[in-house]
């Protein structure tokens, strides 16, 4: 027979996936959302830059896989799958962990690796396709102009572009000045602010894992006692 002890820790356990359920969606729009943002200047961003959102992609699609095994395992009061539960849960929450960390060892590296990147690019606006899309896309979306501001162009011998102008008139004349802020600020800025979100719901997504395997244990725990008598 059931106790009450017992009854309680399963019907928390499967409200708790419920939630877990929800917040794997949500891990998963948050991802989606950043590598949208900061994937449009991915020219620019090394591949590990790009890397934090995907792995929270993948990882809110096995929470949401693993939360709907803890609700069967609760509901059938299966230990071996509260038990399996329990193991997944904390394997993401290690894999996320590790995430984090990684994240905050590159952060000291990622404004030189960006600075240097944006130099090297802009040598080949003139010549080479890619890096003038890229560059133009960049400037006339964050409304910036060269690395540290416009003067970039020339010391390099450059011709300014034409997006790094406020307003042109019909005849590709520039009236109102070029954008004083340089680009490397901005994406900066853009990166830095992403990767604050995903911080956050990082956070909050641990506690609710942490508290999926204190529950799942219990449960598992119980079940097993009650199997023994």
């Amino acid at each position: 027979m059931e106790s009450c002890g017992m009854s309680i820790i399963k019907y928390l356990l499967f409200f708790f996936n419920l939630i877990f359920a929800i917040s794997g969606i949500g891990i998963i729009t948050a991802g989606a959302i950043v590598l949208s943002d900061v994937g449009e200047f991915s020219h620019f961003m090394e591949n590990r830059m790009l890397a934090t959102p995907i792995v929270l992609i993948v990882a809110g699609v096995i929470i949401f896989i693993i939360a709907f095994l803890g609700c069967f395992g609760a509901i059938r009061e299966s230990y071996s799958l509260l038990l399996a539960f329990a193991i997944f849960l904390l394997v993401i929450f290690v894999i996320e962990l590790a995430v984090g960390i990684a994240a905050a060892v590159f952060k000291s590296d990622f404004e030189e690796a960006l600075k240097s990147t944006l130099k090297s690019s802009m040598k080949t606006y003139y010549t080479n396709n890619s890096e003038k899309s890229a560059w133009d896309n960049t400037q006339k979306t964050l409304m910036c102009c060269g690395v540290d501001g416009p003067t970039d162009w020339t010391k390099s011998q450059l011709v300014i572009p034409d997006t790094c102008c406020k307003d042109i008139n019909k005849t590709a004349t520039c009236v109102s000045g070029n954008y004083d802020k340089g680009c490397f600020a901005k994406l900066k800025l853009r990166v830095e602010e992403k990767a604050t979100v995903l911080i956050g719901v990082g956070i909050g997504i641990a506690f609710v894992q942490v508290a999926g395997i204190v529950l799942a244990c219990l449960l598992a725990a119980s079940i097993k006692r009650e199997g023994a008598k």
